[in-house]
């Protein structure tokens, strides 16, 4: 008599913690996988979260860090990204001014510094920033730097290498400037600027030396293939800091009313990014309390880093509250930078064509 012997299938904690002994070795996650977490039930998320915490938890410990951005040029910008508030085609409630002279910058990287932030982001919207925005920037960055210490990244639309130079002689030691979604997908959210553009201004950033942010922006239609297809460019791309926001639709742009995230959805997608990305930084920011809702602290179990004291156009959490909600969860905020090394090492390099292209 032949006995047949049934396979169990892997449960949730064995299948998950596999990955994070794959991403822990440096083994790329192949697409299986990936689609697998972005697919997992509700039921499973614990086993998710435990996972990606050890990914975490293996490179940041329990550190957190905090952001703080300010909003140095605000509205008319030329682009129509439909998720914008600031962009040509939105016709959002906002406030619109010309670029802040360079003491409002200063005092606003006091503010991130009494923040305990690690890091002030400036940020203008524009297609691209003119010369004398450059100059204008770069002089208020080196008084930053000479007077605050505070370390700045700077987010100015679209860059060459010669703007992308000028920024980082002034002390800028990153450059934001997301990737949003998948190449696929890009054309339904702008028609003003391509996918390839974003990418020359990465591949600009990196020559000129600076550390490129470059993270997602969920909840605009996309599939979970073109969830997966950005955050392995990303990978690709060995960007050492990776923000991901989350929808947060707005009155007067075209994606208002758009909401198709749950929280698990955006917990289940962090830990994914922890998994494809395991040594560098990965910040969760825009629509954050708006989709976490109350699990917002699960968020730091895949994440290391959060914005405080809101966002561009929209408010966000007071830097009081993420002290209190980061000691509650048994973290600790983090306030002195330690630079993660190149993401690049111990991860697959992916197509070659593209990582060459921002390659160090």
């Amino acid at each position: 008599m032949e006995l047949t012997v049934r396979q169990t299938p892997p449960t949730a904690s064995t299948r998950f913690h596999g990955y994070a002994e794959r991403a822990l070795g440096g083994e790329h996650l192949d697409r299986a996988a990936s689609l697998d977490v972005l697919g997992s039930g509700d039921e499973e998320l614990p086993d998710l979260l435990a996972a990606a915490h050890r990914v975490r938890r293996a490179r940041w410990g329990n550190r957190v860090q905090l952001h703080m951005l300010m909003n140095a040029k605000s509205g008319a910008c030329q682009e129509d990204c439909g998720y914008c508030s600031q962009s040509r085609v939105s016709s959002a409630a906002i406030d619109v001014y010309p670029l802040v002279d360079e003491a409002a910058m200063i005092e606003g990287a006091r503010r991130a510094q009494a923040a305990k932030a690690a890091r002030f982001c400036l940020v203008i919207a524009t297609r691209g920033p003119s010369w004398p925005d450059v100059h204008r920037l770069s002089s208020a960055v080196a008084r930053i730097r000479a007077e605050v210490g505070i370390p700045v990244c700077v987010s100015a639309g679209l860059l060459d290498e010669p703007k992308a130079l000028a920024l980082a002689e002034a002390g800028v030691s990153r450059l934001n400037h997301n990737l949003n979604t998948s190449e696929r997908f890009y054309p339904e959210i702008t028609s003003t600027h391509s996918y390839e553009d974003r990418m020359a201004t990465l591949a600009a950033a990196r020559a000129a030396g600076i550390a490129l942010c470059s993270g997602v922006l969920f909840g605009m239609g996309e599939t979970h293939d073109d969830v997966v297809d950005v955050i392995e460019e990303l990978r690709a791309l060995h960007v050492e800091s990776l923000p991901v926001n989350f929808l947060h639709p707005i009155e007067g742009t075209p994606l208002a009313g758009l909401d198709e995230l749950r929280p698990t959805d955006c917990l289940r997608i962090l830990c994914l990014a922890r998994l494809l990305h395991p040594r560098a930084e990965i910040r969760v920011a825009g629509g954050r309390e708006l989709h976490l809702r109350a699990l917002q602290p699960l968020a730091l179990y895949p994440a290391n880093s959060i914005f405080v004291e809101g966002y561009l156009t929209t408010p966000g959490q007071s830097a009081a509250a993420a002290w209190r909600m980061i000691e509650d969860i048994g973290f600790e905020i983090d306030e002195h930078l330690d630079e993660p090394e190149p993401a690049l090492e111990g991860q697959a390099a992916g197509d070659p064509a593209r990582a060459g292209a921002v390659a160090d």
